[in-house]
């Protein structure tokens, strides 16, 4: 816990630095740009008024102490809340994430036990082709495939857009199939992989040859014995993949033109909304480091053997 607190606080840190070298002055795009040719009286009352005036250490220092206060500030360009806009986008980037993950996983795991139960036959190469061609494909080419295949070409389901879902379920399902699959493959294609290789490398260790030496049928050694060491590394990269799937989910988002978090960031980078920025750059640290964590802890409940102190 602490060591993840300290990883949150570095990134904090380069967050609020890195995104003060950005070029552009917030205080000139709040009073419209350069078109709106704005006095330097202006540009300086508009800086006092959002604190950009004041040493960068002492902007630092005010930022962190309110974030730790759970005050995330106002944007810059409307002075709405980016508490609130985070409270409206997240959910919507974790109706992509979470169903995307839980696809990858149920998929992912099962056809590595099924590629590694057949090595040697022609189902392991198919499925080992198929993976990589799951993780070499860029997200926004898979999109871009689904959205001709499903959208354009056969009429199943809508290219983009977003329905909330307690307007329309139906709609919200529909809209949703086609990035869910897009955000899905890479980490679907890693899972298979992973899985396939941690269970042939369990599969032949002593204590497996001892289970079928003692007469265990060739299920049990594969579901109680192999499955649940091999599990292990397995589990890494599910918590790793979930992590990154907010870093894929930009594409995603673009592409199907879903509003989530990384929607919200794209428009905000290209406005200098600093509070927002890093808000949403914070968040997405946090819910990685969180990943992450909850990932280390499922190592005691899968193998019982690893215990934390």
């Amino acid at each position: 816990m602490g060591l993840s607190l300290l990883l949150l606080f570095l990134v904090a840190t380069l967050l609020f630095f890195s995104i003060h070298l950005l070029p552009g002055d917030p205080a000139l795009l709040v009073l419209g740009g350069d078109s709106a040719q704005p006095t330097p009286e202006q540009i300086a009352t508009v800086r006092a008024r959002l604190g950009l005036d004041r040493p960068l250490p002492v902007q630092y220092v005010t930022w962190l102490v309110r974030v730790v206060r759970g005050d995330l500030g106002m944007s810059l360009l409307d002075d709405r809340s980016v508490a609130t806009d985070l409270a409206n986008r997240l959910p919507r980037t974790l109706q992509l994430v979470i169903p995307a993950m839980v696809l990858a996983s149920i998929i992912g795991v099962p056809l590595g036990i099924f590629a590694a139960r057949r090595r040697g036959r022609l189902a392991d190469p198919t499925a080992s082709t198929v993976a990589l061609l799951g993780f070499s494909m860029p997200v926004f080419v898979i999109g871009m495939l689904l959205v001709v295949v499903f959208s354009l070409g056969l009429g199943w389901l809508p290219p983009t857009g977003y329905v909330p879902f307690g307007e329309d379920p139906k709609g919200f399902l529909r809209h949703l199939i086609l990035p869910v699959l897009a955000l899905s493959a890479a980490p679907m294609a890693i899972t298979m992989r992973m899985t396939r290789s941690s269970f042939l490398e369990q599969s032949s260790f002593d204590y497996v040859r001892t289970a079928r030496a003692k007469g265990l049928a060739e299920r049990s050694v594969a579901w109680r014995h192999v499955l649940r060491n091999a599990l292990l590394p397995v589990i890494t990269v599910i918590g790793l993949q979930a992590g990154s799937m907010f870093a894929g989910a930009v594409l995603v988002e673009y592409i199907f033109s879903w509003p989530g978090l990384n929607t919200l960031l794209l428009n905000s980078l290209s406005t200098r909304d600093y509070p927002v920025i890093q808000a949403v750059v914070l968040l997405a640290a946090v819910l990685f480091v969180g990943v992450n964590f909850v990932t280390d802890l499922l190592y005691a409940v899968v193998n019982p053997r690893i215990r934390y102190d």
